[in-house]
């Protein structure tokens, strides 16, 4: 009997797994710090905004964004007609690979890159090429010798998740200097509100001084709105013209670009969850090498802890957490199997994982 075969490549892509949820168990609190959400939820103003759209929620959303495009720009001094939205800033990763990329194509990623950055290559026939990071961090070098003829884009996340790590400035400016002009660089700043470095910069400069290089970023990190899938890109006129289209006409939500309206515009929640972040963050790292475990140094709003290869695991201390109601990230499908993603909680979340650490390595 005859059936659908999907087309070639799409059942070589591994699909991409979620940190798990926690399953509520009578008697004992649960902590959730495996999807780097926020401990702090959306600003208020947001949740109102959300709320005051309910009664007209059998209107299709207007098709263009425009008030949020327009918000973003006032936020970020943009060109709103340089600025397309979309469910999440996934979304926009893969209408980017469906603009740019085909059969034949190559795309490069580091080695702990995002994971939807090969899904959204090999979905659309292309070859998911890898340069190699050094010490957890992309390896500017190692990206442009990966170049070949066939290469029509770079993703790079910067910061860059799961490890944390990013890339200064002055080394991405050598990056898309050493690419060729027809390669389009994509510059994934979903975390860069947490960061705090004088040579940091998330890309808006070299957008708007190339033809090149697109830079995008979500609603989901420290404005809290992860639930109503919603991200943006900035980039050159000709790339937002041809990306829109092949974007749905109504891919945001009425109800989600409001509230990312009244979030972007809540600069106190941001940098109170911002401080917040760094505090802890800084705490975290500190307290955790006390434990002869590794911290890799972060920028963003999650930790990466390496464990022992033997003995005290990774695996066995995820067993040993979650059994406390702490759930963090195991990060195997990242290449990372000696190690665990967590994210910054709460105050008293982030306590109780030092606590169980220092218990699990004392083999209490």
């Amino acid at each position: 009997m005859s059936r659908p075969v999907p087309n070639p490549g799409i059942l070589d892509i591994a699909p991409y797994t979620p940190g798990k949820s926690p399953v509520p168990e009578p008697g004992r609190k649960v902590f959730k710090l495996s999807a780097n959400e926020t401990p702090f939820g959306p600003s208020p103003k947001a949740i109102e905004a959300f709320k005051r759209v309910a009664d007209h929620l059998e209107d299709y959303p207007e098709g263009t964004s425009r008030v949020l495009r327009e918000a973003i720009g006032r936020s970020f001094g943009l060109d709103p007609n340089r600025i397309i939205c979309g469910a999440g800033s996934d979304e926009i990763l893969n209408l980017l690979a469906h603009t740019y990329l085909g059969q034949g194509d190559e795309a490069i990623s580091t080695t702990h890159g995002f994971l939807v950055y090969p899904i959204a290559t090999m979905a659309v026939g292309a070859k998911n090429v890898i340069a190699q990071e050094k010490n957890l961090t992309c390896d500017v070098d190692a990206i442009l010798n990966a170049v070949t003829p066939k290469t029509k884009l770079v993703w790079l996340a910067n910061p860059n998740n799961p490890t944390g790590t990013y890339v200064p400035f002055d080394e991405v400016k050598r990056l898309r200097a050493g690419l060729p002009s027809h390669v389009l660089l994509v510059l994934d700043a979903a975390y860069c509100d947490y960061v705090s470095r004088n040579d940091y910069e998330m890309g808006i400069e070299l957008v708007a001084t190339t033809e090149n290089t697109v830079v995008t970023h979500t609603f989901s990190k420290i404005h809290g709105l992860a639930a109503l899938r919603i991200g943006w890109m900035f980039g050159p006129e000709h790339i937002i013209d041809a990306v829109n289209r092949i974007r749905g006409p109504f891919n945001v939500s009425t109800p989600a670009m409001y509230a990312a309206v009244a979030a972007i515009e809540d600069t106190a929640h941001q940098a109170m969850s911002k401080q917040f972040t760094e505090t802890w963050r800084n705490w975290l790292t500190e307290e955790i090498g006390k434990l002869d475990l590794k911290v890799t140094p972060s920028v963003a709003n999650f930790v990466l802890i390496h464990f022992p290869t033997e003995g005290k695991t990774a695996d066995a201390a995820d067993a040993y957490l979650t059994k406390r109601g702490l759930v963090l990230r195991a990060l195997k499908n990242y290449g990372l199997p000696h190690a665990l993603r967590m994210t910054i909680g709460t105050e008293e979340a982030n306590r109780l994982v030092v606590e169980g650490l220092r218990d699990f390595m004392a083999g209490k």
